[in-house]
């Protein structure tokens, strides 16, 4: 096994959908591993979008060190394959402290990356280095491509890895090229290399914990954050992000509750639609959220309740029988 992917299986994870807790479970626990904590979150990693994306206080933190919140601008794209880098350079810096590395947070996408490795740009990150792009391969792609349509890559792809090109999406440009030019610069299909970080390893053989609330429990929570959150000024933080002179960027603009916020201040809803609607999305998303920590073999499912965890260094017997937490609040 690669030794970043080794590195990031010697980390703790505690995940979650939304509003399930995980911020105030995951601080405890913190403290109780000696740990300092990264940002599994996709959103908190931009700077203003505080309210919406539930970042943790200081007082919260109560001295426990984060990494990866507020680390880029609105107005900036913000990739998977950045994030796994940044991840892996603070895992480092924290092992050289002397310290352990906890992530927490609810992008599974995130968190499959962090586990398994990510095929982006050339890197199968984690796993092993893949070819870089070529400028020749792809300049001869576009000029193949002078007078047709993106569904031409999609042919092109389905004739020499019919895998990918049942994935990919046929105006998915970027990833067509992408898959055509490691066919071309290694004579694999770029599904053969995937297929290396598609299968994790046992729950038991991790610490990949992820909270767990009957669904109208985790629903109830959710409608209750949302209101939470308004009342604690979060159109006026939209409104913030709109006066600024930077455009907010694609990525930012997807994050829930944003959006529909952005919708409102457009004109498109009105304020009690928008409200309604970033419940109805949000607790759609959390739905999503559980089925992919489903999907991962990685994960150990707890009662957001009372989490326990199986801690990896002495304690007493009595306090391993004890819950973290017997009484967890929102996120």
């Amino acid at each position: 096994m690669n030794r970043l992917r080794l590195q990031s299986l010697s980390c703790w994870y505690l995940s979650g959908p939304t509003a399930s807790g995980k911020t105030k479970v995951g601080i405890a626990l913190a403290r109780r591993l000696g740990a300092e904590i990264i940002s599994l979150d996709s959103m908190a990693i931009y700077r203003d979008m505080d309210i919406g994306t539930a970042k943790p206080t200081d007082e919260e933190l109560g001295g426990v060190p984060i990494h990866l919140i507020n680390i880029v601008d609105p107005s900036e794209e913000y990739s998977l394959a950045r994030y796994i880098a940044a991840a892996h350079e603070k895992i480092t810096e924290i092992h050289n402290r002397g310290r352990r590395a906890i992530f927490i947070g609810g992008t599974p996408l995130y968190l499959q990356g962090m586990l398994r490795g990510i095929f982006e740009e050339g890197m199968l990150r984690g796993i092993f280095e893949g070819p870089p792009a070529n400028k020749e391969f792809r300049a001869e792609l576009e000029r193949k491509m002078q007078g047709r349509k993106p569904e031409f890559l999609h042919k092109t792809l389905k004739k020499v890895d019919p895998i990918s090109a049942k994935r990919l999406h046929p105006n998915d440009i970027r990833r067509l090229v992408r898959a055509l030019e490691v066919y071309e610069l290694t004579g694999r299909p770029i599904s053969e290399f995937q297929k290396q970080f598609e299968n994790g390893v046992p729950a038991e053989d991790c610490n990949v914990y992820v909270l767990q609330w009957p669904r109208d429990v985790l629903y109830a929570r959710i409608d209750k954050r949302v209101d939470t959150m308004m009342y604690d000024g979060f159109l006026d933080e939209v409104k913030r992000l709109t006066e600024r002179k930077l455009p907010i960027s694609q990525t930012a603009r997807q994050a829930l509750g944003y959006r529909e916020l952005l919708d409102y201040l457009d004109g498109k809803l009105k304020f009690a639609q928008a409200v309604d609607l970033i419940k109805q999305n949000t607790r759609n998303f959390a739905k999503r959220q559980e089925t992919w920590f489903r999907s991962l073999a990685e994960c150990r499912f707890i009662p957001g309740d009372a989490p326990k965890f199986e801690l990896d260094f002495e304690e007493t017997d009595d306090e391993n029988e004890q819950p973290l937490l017997p009484d967890v609040d929102d996120e």
